[in-house]
This record gives structure tokens, sequence and C-alpha cells, in this order.
């Protein structure tokens, strides 16, 4: 028994011997764990931008995957849509354990990040650099989220929202077609200007929903599993309360199906246009857009004054 076990250690010396002398791996692991913090003081930030432009067709859909970070989508009547990416890590290293792919193909637009495996140590000690997408694109467009890891915004779209996958806040503008919201860690705002035939789903929010429908609209809502309430500030829509979590409503004359189930927080039911909070990238360029036009007009008055 003696023999046997002397036998095994000396094979796993000699294996760990072996990956020591020709990859190094074991070595730079270790080199790793030591002096990471170190290495983590001295290194200088990177920063990676990608800036693409495509021509995009009336009802084509736009694919964000993966996103370690925020994601806003500004719409409005264009036929192009400019996508901005940024990434910033502790060092240029970083990058390489996530893929960053901007690309069109038959099924739409593709913006997606996507975990890369650089070996055992790195996949360990490593950082993942944080992103952020930013897309100025046509409102005729369908648009899916899946799997982001932030706040999200969206202007108004004319075809149908998707979203499997968010932890964060979301704020949309009016959707025109129909919508599916499952699996989302933060709170929800939504508006609605028409609805097809689909209807509208949301399953699975650990959060608070709002609905801002749109004047006309014709829907029949239903929810289930609420840990908490369905609220209407809309003077003619009634909400039914069957029991502890059963609420409905009938929205106009009724029409599509509003769907909602497991929900931990108020769904709360509002009138009027919508208006989604100020993201914070279009807030600091209105910040600077007012800042400049003050630096302006003191400049015009000080012109002023030296010619009197």
């Amino acid at each position: 028994m003696k023999r046997v076990l002397i036998v095994v250690v000396l094979i796993v010396c000699a294996a760990v011997l072996g990956l020591w002398r020709s990859h190094g791996g074991v070595r730079a692991g270790l080199n790793r764990v030591v002096g990471g913090s170190s290495d983590a003081a001295n290194a200088s930030p990177a920063v990676d931008e990608i800036r693409k432009t495509f021509e995009l067709k009336p009802g084509e859909k736009v694919w964000i995957q993966g996103i370690n970070g925020r994601v806003e989508i500004q719409t409005s009547d264009t036929k192009t849509a400019e996508v901005y990416v940024k990434r910033t890590a502790d060092n240029a290293d970083s990058f390489k354990r996530r893929q960053m792919i901007v690309e069109q193909n038959a099924d739409g637009l593709l913006v997606r990040s996507r975990q890369v495996f650089n070996g055992f140590w790195d996949h360990l000690f490593g950082h993942d650099p944080k992103e952020e997408v930013i897309i100025k694109a046509p409102r005729q467009i369908a648009l899916q989220l899946r799997g982001i890891n932030a706040r999200v915004y969206s202007g108004d779209i004319d075809g149908r929202l998707e979203i499997n996958g968010l932890n964060g806040d979301g704020q949309f503008g009016q959707i025109g077609e129909s919508a599916e919201l499952n699996g989302i860690n933060g709170r929800i705002a939504v508006g609605l200007n028409k609805l097809g035939e689909r209807g509208l789903r949301i399953h699975g929010v650990n959060g608070g929903v709002e609905l801002k429908l749109a004047p006309g609209i014709n829907a029949d809502l239903n929810a289930n599993g609420m840990n908490g309430s369905v609220k209407s500030d809309i003077a003619e829509v009634r909400v039914e309360k069957e029991n502890w979590s059963h609420y409905s409503a009938r929205i106009g004359s009724g029409g599509p199906d509003i769907e909602i189930s497991g929900v931990n927080g108020d769904v709360k039911l509002t009138r009027g246009a919508f208006v989604a909070e100020q993201s914070p990238a279009k807030e600091q360029s209105n910040k600077t857009s007012a800042a400049k036009a003050s630096e302006a007009k003191a400049s015009d008055v000080k012109a002023a004054k030296a010619t009197q």
C-alpha cells in the first residue's frame, strides 16, 4: 500500500514539474496570485472603442446580447443605425476575456459580447472589462435584449420588444406592436402605443412595473402570482381583485391580452404620453450644451459692452 502511495505522489510531482517547465502555467498563476494586487495598482486603465454604421430596413431586428454594462437605444426618423461601444478595463489584457461582436446579418443587427476562455488561471483571477453600448437607430425596428447586466434605456419603437434576462432597471418608450418581458431584476417602465394580436406578456420581475397606456388603446389585463398589487391612475380603467394575488381589468373596449405573472412589486397603470427617464448620456449632453450656450451668451454680452 505504501509503495502505491509513493508511486502516486511521484507521478503527481512529475506532472506538476512538467507543467512548470514546459508551459509555465502554474508558475504564471502563482505569480499572479502573489503579485496580483500590486500589478492592479500599478496598471494603467485601458479603453477600447468601436464605432460602426449600418443601413436598416423598416422592421429589421436589433439584437443586443450579453452586455456587461449599460445599454441605451436612441430612436428617431432615420434609416441608419450608429453603434458605439466603449469598453474599459484595468489593463489591455482584460479585453481578451470578452469578445465584442458588432455585425449585420440575415437576422438583423447584432451587438453581442461573449466570454472567452484564456486559461484556467485567467478564468479564476482575471477581471472582465466593463461595457457600454449606445445605439442611434430608426423607430421602425424590433428590439431584442438578452443577458444585460446593467440598466437599459430605449426610445420609441414601432416593432416588437423582447427581453430575456435583465439585471437592472429598464426604461422603454412607446411600443407599437407587442412585447414579452422575462427574468428582470429591477424596475420596468414601458409605454404602449398600441397592441398587436400577440399582446403583452410580463413574467418574473423583481421590482415594480409601470405601464403607460396611450389614449384609445384596447386590451384585457390579467395578473396572477403577484407579491404586490395592481393599481390604476386612469379614471375609466377599474382594476378588479378576484383573490389575494389575482387582478383583472378591461382597458377601453377590451382586446389583446396583457398577461402579468410572478411580479415582486406593484403594477401601475397610467395614461398619457410616455416620457422616458433621462439617460445619463443624454443628461450629460444636455448639461454640456447648456454650459456652451451660457458661455456663448456671456461672450456676446462682453463683446457688446466692448463696442459701446
